[in-house]
């Protein structure tokens, strides 16, 4: 199977690949989100991973829009419990380390380990793992990576400091994004949605009154501006529930609730 990614061998992309696919992929390297999308359109990929949201972090807004405007499908998620790795070439101790290069979400997850080291200046950078493989190949002394355990083997560098991220229990969310049209499945016990209310009071209440009575539980919430009305917003919704009947006849009646109902996918829920 050919599976897109978001980075290089050993970043959490690949992790997750290896995860749910299994070991015998090809894996397609991307050093942006953006860039995804037409390789599905172009047939170079069969399926995307593609980070959604981190317990740290938050939501990671502009890929909402990226599954929204390229009509991609959910076909399924995975929860990555993401443990970030202060790394550099072997020999080099922290008082060596002059730069921390690393994507700005990781650097985010872990700004607060580095405030007892203000002589190390934090640099934005596009992937975790191809800082890892930069230092190796460039032999950067003075120069440290945040990334994975995966990453500092494959690029045979030093862990100086391990799980470094503010909090522990850190995890992200990866939506398994495919271009096929979407097809109904009575074994999904999760679904994901794009609505859009009107603008009278309770409007967004009523749908969510539609989702309880019919059992669903609702598990993230989302809004997003509708670019081509200023001051308009979609909500993007996760839920999960027991019966495929009752979610079908939940969206019947959404639909007469709202100006635009939209099913991104449906898939089974994955384990935290």
């Amino acid at each position: 199977m050919k599976v897109a990614i978001q980075g290089i061998k050993g970043s959490y992309h690949h992790i997750v690949a290896e995860q749910y696919f299994g070991k015998n992929i090809e894996l397609i390297e991307c050093l942006s989100f953006a860039e995804m999308p037409k390789l599905l359109a172009d047939g170079k990929a069969e399926v995307l991973i593609m980070a959604i949201e981190n317990t740290i972090a938050g939501a990671i807004l502009p890929n909402y829009a990226l599954i929204d405007s390229n009509q991609l499908t959910i076909c399924g998620e995975y929860h990555l419990p993401v443990h970030h790795h202060f790394m550099a070439l072997k020999g080099q101790k922290i008082e060596d380390i002059k730069e921390i290069y690393s994507h700005p979400m990781a650097l985010l997850q872990c700004h607060k380990f580095f405030d007892d080291y203000p002589h190390i200046k934090l640099i934005e950078d596009t992937d975790t793992a191809l800082v890892a493989q930069r230092i190796q190949q460039k032999q950067l002394k003075g120069v440290g990576a945040i990334a994975s355990a995966m990453a500092a083997k494959i690029y045979d560098l030093e862990v100086v400091n391990s799980d470094i991220q503010t909090i522990k229990q850190n995890s992200t969310r990866f939506f398994i994004l495919t271009k096929s049209v979407r097809q109904s499945s009575v074994s999904a016990n999760k679904a994901s949605i794009k609505f859009i209310t009107s603008d009278d009071t309770g409007s967004l209440a009523r749908v969510l009154t539609v989702l309880a009575k019919h059992g669903m539980s609702l598990t993230k919430i989302q809004s997003m501006p509708v670019i081509e009305t200023p001051w308009k917003y979609a909500f993007f919704a996760d839920f999960i529930f027991d019966s495929y009947a009752d979610y079908f006849n939940a969206m019947n009646e959404i639909k007469d609730k709202v100006e635009m109902l939209k099913v991104l996918g449906e898939y089974t829920k994955s384990k935290r």
